[in-house]
């Protein structure tokens, strides 16, 4: 089958991916920011809402009944606006505050925390005409554009329907004084409001879900996309391979001089193999010449046969030294029991053989 290298078929790397979100490339809704920050100030207005009501009668109370104005210096001005302000901050800003944070748990909950420096220099490629009436008449414009008549019908069928449960309070509107009127008609635009909130954040976690799926395919790479960014982090893969092959080589230099050197060669018949040299004039301890599993195991045993160098099986022996011990180094001591058996059982073998021929 022929590799069709131009169709984005792969799954994005996780450097594709990390090198997308330097670029501030991510995933984001903005009506799902829009919609939470909707709620959370119409939520906060409800709680905090009776607060600020309260303090805007009192301080028009206070204005009109000609209070403010027995004493006309100016320290009392002062003190006047400065309770002014000071009332109207704690009454205001427990709803700044709501929306501050929502602002900020959506962003995270959307992105993470992502700061991007580049963002924040002037781009004068974003001023060029052409390119601003290219993604003006793009499909992306064209569907933001659908989108957004379907949220406004969205928005006037929540509305019309609210009005529609409210009409035999809307008709007897004219039997309230202004007190009720205007408590009646706040109360009205605020809930008409959390319920268009609502509805728009039902369509912002659409649109979020439309935004994941269009990020990851745009994210998705060629074949040769991911064969050249392997090339890039790892290097040409012909290279690796020659480099493995000449390491190979080297591996089984090392082991066809190192085995021969060796008294003994103790085995796991299928898995390890260790080549341990010992001269008493020269070394404290016996020590570890070469040692490999799978095939590198059996390159050992195969030199030791054509060596002359004894085979001995002793699994559990093999399976410890071979963790436990690196290439030139010593065994530990806890093991010289057993390798000393071995050694002897060896000496005695070379020992009858000598005898025999001679």
């Amino acid at each position: 089958m022929p590799d069709h290298d131009g169709d984005k078929s792969q799954a994005p790397t996780p450097h594709r991916r990390q090198k997308a979100r330097e670029e501030g490339q991510v995933a984001r809704s903005q009506d799902l920011g829009s919609a939470v920050l909707l709620l959370a100030g119409m939520m906060a207005l409800l709680l905090a809402g009776p607060r600020l009501v309260s303090f805007l009668l009192d301080y028009g109370r206070s204005q009109l009944g000609g209070a403010a104005w027995v004493r006309a210096d100016v320290g009392f001005a002062v003190w006047q606006w400065g309770s002014a302000v000071s009332g109207l901050a704690r009454a205001v800003l427990p709803i700044f505050g709501a929306v501050l944070l929502a602002a900020i748990a959506v962003n995270l909950a959307q992105v993470g925390f992502l700061f991007l420096p580049s963002r924040v220099q002037l781009d004068f490629s974003h001023l060029d005409p052409f390119k601003g009436a290219r993604r003006l008449f793009s499909m992306h414009s064209l569907a933001r554009l659908v989108f957004g008549l379907f949220k406004l019908a969205v928005v006037a069928s929540v509305a019309a329907a609210v009005l529609y449960g409210e009409k035999e309070a809307i008709l007897g509107l004219g039997e309230l004084d202004v007190g009720e009127l205007t408590v009646y008609m706040i109360r009205l635009l605020v809930w008409t409001t959390v319920k268009i909130g609502a509805a728009l954040f039902v369509l912002a976690l659409l649109d979020y879900g439309f935004q994941r799926w269009k990020h990851e395919q745009d994210l998705k790479m060629t074949p040769q996309e991911v064969r050249e960014e392997m090339r890039n982090l790892e290097g040409d893969p012909q290279v690796i391979a020659r480099r493995r092959a000449v390491q190979r080589q080297l591996v089984l230099h090392r082991l066809s001089e190192a085995v021969p050197k060796a008294d003994v060669v103790v085995t796991d018949p299928t898995e390890t193999a260790i080549a341990i040299q010992y001269d008493a004039k020269t070394m404290e301890a016996p020590i570890v010449v070469a040692k490999g599993a799978g095939l590198i195991a059996q390159r050992i045993r195969r030199l030791a046969l054509e060596s002359g160098v004894p085979l001995v099986e002793k699994k559990p022996l093999a399976q410890a030294l071979c963790r436990e011990v690196q290439v030139g180094r010593p065994i530990p001591r806890q093991r010289y029991a057993a390798v000393a058996e071995i050694l002897a059982y060896v000496y005695q073998l070379q020992d009858r053989r000598r005898r025999q021929a001679a």
